[in-house]
C-alpha cells in the first residue's frame, strides 16, 4: 500500500478534479503489475496496474492493492470494478473510501456481491492524507484552500509603496524559494489574488520556473479599475475576473470583453466574497486553490475560517515598516530551510 501512495503522486498536477490513485497488483509476494492514475479523463490506476500485469492468467491468484476504492459508475471512462471482476481478480485491498457521492461504497459494495474479498483501512490515514483535496471538496463542497506568503524578519509582507514608485515585486525570498511557489502552482488547479497585488507587483501568476499546468488565475476587482495591460490579462492561460455589481465596473466591462481565456463573475461584495467566489469555483470543478495575496485577500480568507492550509515564508531580510503580515492560529506541522529563507506550514484546526 506505501508502494501506492508513493505511485499515486506520479498524478500531482494533471489528474484533478479527480484523486490521485496508486494500483499494486501482488502475486505470491511479488509485485507482477502497477499503475497510477495520470491524466484526466484517461485509464485509472487499477486499469493502468491491470494492463502492466504481462501474463494475465496469473490475475486469478492474485491481490490488488489500491489507494482509493474503486469507482463503479460510468464517467470519463468505464467503471474500475467491470476490469477488478472481469479479470477475476479475487481480493482486494483498499486504502480509503471513496468520498464522491457517485461512488462513496457502491465499489466496495459491487466488488463483494461478486464474490471479491475486499479488506480495508490499510494506510487510511496517509491514503486521506494524500487527497485532502479531493475528500475536502467533496465533503465540504468547496475546493481546498492555500494560503501562502512571503514576510520579512520583522513581519511585513510588502514596504510602503509611493505613488511614482515602479510597478515590481519587492522580492522577501530566495529564487530557490519562487521555484518552489511556480512547483506550488503547478499542483493546484487556481490562484486567488486581489486588486492591490495586481496593481504593484503586476504579476503573471504562471509556472515559468517550473514545468506544469498553470493554474487558472482568479483576480478579485471589485470596481474593474485594473489596467487592460495587466499581465493577468495576457489570455495566456484561463483567468476568472471576479467583480461587483457597481455603476464603475458596468462602465467598463465592455472593455474586457474581448480578452481571450477570460471570463467575468459578478458577485456582490456587500455579502462577503469568500462564500462567493469558493463556491464559483466548486461550480467549475475547482477542488484546489492556492491564494498568494494580498495581505487583504489572505486576512478575509483567515478570518472567516475559510482555509485548510498555510504556507509561510521568512526571509532573511527586514523593512522596518510596512504591510504587516497576516496572523493566524493553526497547528505547525513542517518546518524548512531553503537557502537563507525559512518555511513554516500550518494546518487549521479541524474544529475551527
Amino acid at each position: 500500500m506505501a508502494r501506492c501512495l508513493e505511485l499515486a503522486l506520479g498524478g500531482q498536477g494533471n489528474v484533478a478534479p479527480n484523486p490521485l490513485v496508486g494500483a499494486v497488483i501482488v502475486h505470491n509476494g511479488k509485485i507482477i503489475g502497477e499503475g497510477f492514475h495520470a491524466v484526466y479523463g484517461q485509464a485509472h490506476a487499477e486499469v493502468n496496474a491491470i494492463n502492466s500485469v504481462q501474463n494475465k492468467e496469473l490475475l486469478k491468484e492474485s491481490t490488488l492493492y489500491v489507494s482509493l476504492e474503486p469507482c463503479s459508475h460510468y464517467g470519463k471512462t468505464p467503471p474500475c470494478t467491470e476490469r477488478i471482476i472481469e479479470h477475476e481478480i479475487p481480493r482486494v485491498v483498499i486504502a480509503t473510501t471513496d468520498p464522491n457521492p457517485k461512488v462513496a461504497g457502491r465499489g466496495i459494495e459491487v466488488l463483494r456481491n461478486s464474490g471479491k474479498e475486499v479488506i480495508t483501512g490499510v494506510l487510511e490515514d496517509e491514503a486521506k492524507e494524500l487527497n485532502r483535496r479531493f475528500i475536502t471538496f467533496h465533503t465540504k463542497k468547496r475546493p481546498y484552500v492555500i494560503l501562502k506568503w512571503a514576510q520579512t524578519m520583522d513581519g511585513f509582507i510588502d514596504k510602503i509603496r509611493e505613488a511614482n514608485e515602479p510597478v515590481g515585486s519587492n522580492w522577501i525570498t530566495n529564487e530557490l524559494a519562487r521555484s518552489l511557489v511556480h512547483r506550488w502552482r503547478s499542483e493546484e488547479q487556481a490562484i486567488i489574488v486581489g486588486t492591490n497585488t495586481v496593481e504593484k507587483d503586476n504579476p503573471r501568476l504562471n509556472v515559468r520556473n517550473w514545468s506544469g499546468r498553470p493554474p487558472v488565475r482568479v483576480v478579485i476587482d471589485r470596481k474593474l479599475r485594473l489596467p487592460l495591460n495587466s499581465n493577468v490579462f495576457d489570455g495566456s492561460q484561463p483567468t476568472l475576473l471576479i467583480t461587483g455589481n457597481n455603476s464603475s465596473s458596468q462602465a467598463r466591462k465592455h472593455e474586457f470583453t474581448g480578452i481571450e481565456n477570460l471570463e467575468i463573475i459578478t458577485i456582490d461584495f456587500a455579502k462577503g466574497i469568500e462564500n462567493q467566489i469558493l463556491k464559483e469555483l466548486a461550480e467549475r470543478d475547482i477542488i484546489s486553490v492556492i491564494i498568494e495575496g494580498g495581505g487583504m485577500v489572505l486576512s478575509s480568507f483567515i478570518k472567516k475560517n475559510l482555509w485548510d492550509e498555510a504556507r509561510m515564508f521568512v526571509g532573511n531580510k527586514f523593512f522596518g515598516d510596512g504591510i504587516k503580515a497576516p496572523t493566524l492560529s493553526g497547528k505547525l506541522i513542517s518546518y524548512d530551510e531553503i537557502g537563507d529563507s525559512k518555511l513554516f506550514v500550518y494546518r487549521r484546526s479541524r474544529q475551527g
